[in-house]
């Protein structure tokens, strides 16, 4: 079933474990993840690096998962956070989503909580972390 929007170019075979082609091939698949393109992902990544707000990266989730089908989960780490490497970003398995997709959403999200760490500090508020602080 050939969509009928643009989609991504395949990645080489061998190099991806998207599962692109039985995406393609099974009836009634939801090929909203096809709609990210590799012009769309750099927009998206370049968007997630430039968050200003908690409410504006839950408002990214939100589109995300109603436009392309991800979903995606941020929460404190099981340890200690003492960098953003502590935030576990969780991105559901998704066929058709490019394993490098799959790794740059969550440097971009990292890069962007870098850029503004209040807003982590709202993430681990919102999770009840500094509550006694």
């Amino acid at each position: 079933m050939k969509p009928s929007f643009p989609i991504r170019q395949p990645c080489p075979p061998g190099v991806c474990d998207c599962g692109l082609e039985p995406l393609l091939e099974t009836p009634g698949a939801d090929l909203r993840i096809l709609r990210l393109t590799r012009q769309e992902e750099r927009r998206l990544l370049d968007r997630l690096e430039n968050i200003e707000s908690l409410a504006d990266l839950q408002h990214m989730q939100r589109r995300m998962y109603e436009q392309l089908g991800i979903s995606l989960e941020i929460a404190p780490g099981f340890n200690e956070v003492r960098s953003m490497r502590g935030i576990a970003i969780h991105i559901d398995e998704l066929p058709g989503l490019c394993r490098k997709t799959r790794q740059s959403i969550p440097a971009a999200i990292r890069r962007g909580l870098e850029k503004h760490p209040e807003i982590a500090y709202r993430l681990l508020d919102a999770h009840d972390l500094l509550r006694d602080a």
